[in-house]
């Protein structure tokens, strides 16, 4: 199956199961009347919200590449993400104004351990329904997947504190724990919603990704070939599944273009092999000059003015040096 079609077709399921979540903690809101259960009702409202979104998104996202979008329609994701940390920051401030309103304005609440199972059993299940999703997320590249994934999870870590909570005022009868549990896991998830907002934010502004840039700098070291004396000048940046690679290429000056496109060429097939198969490569090949001597070991160069003492370290220090930080 087609991964953007098999990433619509997860969503999708957990769309449907968020729905069925969603329509029994209401119910267990409306038996008990607990303002720490509606925290967690209000909570699947925007599961379900963010999880249309991101539907839409994997739809938009998959389309290819056109004359409007040469590099796709990936960053769809990102935005799906971004609206989906902003929904979640919205639902805890509002359910940190519900409990501040408790507070001073306590109700009665029946029927507490029907609440409490019913609220456990969607714990669980949004747990395992986040855990599915972060790991096919990472396993496609999906940053919606990913982002809704933990979304899922995080708000099965406030169950877990939350059922924790009811059981207490259940035992204990104190009703002020109610709103307690409501300021607490409301401020939570602010917490997360704020956390994907900036993560997603730094993808959209093209941060650098350093363990990605990592990852290519021990790519081309292990199969580094004679010729390649230096690699500089690296850019990546996601769209969506796709990974685009700029990079310069150091090679002897001596080359034709045919030997420094065979070159070029070579380092391309290297990349491609130990990344994703969605993956653009770009690589602009410079000249050496005298100072490259002492770090090239080419045998047969009759140009040496220096001899040979070691290999330029391919580190991701070196490899995302510009022409400018290098004086060239």
């Amino acid at each position: 199956m087609n991964e953007e079609i098999l990433k619509q077709k997860i969503q999708r399921w957990i769309v449907a199961i968020s729905l069925l979540i969603l329509c029994g903690k209401f119910l267990a809101f409306y038996i008990t009347n607990s303002v720490g259960i509606l925290t967690d009702a209000m909570e699947s409202i925007v599961n379900v919200v963010a999880g249309f979104i991101s539907l839409y998104s994997l739809g938009w996202a998959a389309k290819p590449k056109d004359k409007e979008h040469p590099f796709g329609h990936g960053k769809m994701e990102l935005i799906s993400a971004s609206i989906e940390g902003l929904l979640i920051s919205i639902a805890g401030g509002l359910i940190i104004y519900e409990g501040v309103q408790r507070l001073f304005l306590p109700a009665t609440i029946e029927k507490l351990d029907v609440g409490i199972i019913v609220v456990s059993i969607a714990g669980l299940v949004n747990y395992l329904m986040g855990w599915y999703s972060v790991r096919m997320g990472k396993k496609y590249h999906s940053m919606a997947l990913i982002a809704g994934g933990k979304h899922l999870q995080s708000d099965t870590y406030s169950t877990i504190g939350l059922v924790a909570g009811l059981l207490l005022l259940f035992y204990t009868g104190i009703t002020w724990i109610d709103s307690a549990l409501a300021l607490i896991f409301g401020a939570v998830i602010v917490i997360t919603g704020i956390s994907i907002l900036k993560k997603t934010i730094a993808n959209l502004l093209d941060k650098a990704d350093n363990e990605v840039l990592n990852s290519i700098a021990q790519c081309i070291t292990e199969h580094r070939q004679k010729d390649w004396i230096d690699v500089h000048n690296t850019k990546t940046i996601k769209y969506g599944s796709y990974l685009y690679i700029d990079c310069d290429l150091t090679l002897p000056w001596y080359y034709n273009i045919t030997e420094s496109h065979h070159s070029c060429d070579k380092l391309k097939r290297t990349l491609a092999a130990n990344f994703s198969d969605k993956i653009q490569i770009s690589i602009h090949s410079d000249p050496c000059e005298m100072k490259h001597c002492e770090h090239c070991e080419m045998d047969n160069c009759t140009s040496r003015k220096v001899l040979f003492i070691a290999l330029e370290d391919i580190s991701l220090s070196n490899i995302i040096q510009s022409d400018e930080d290098r004086n060239e």
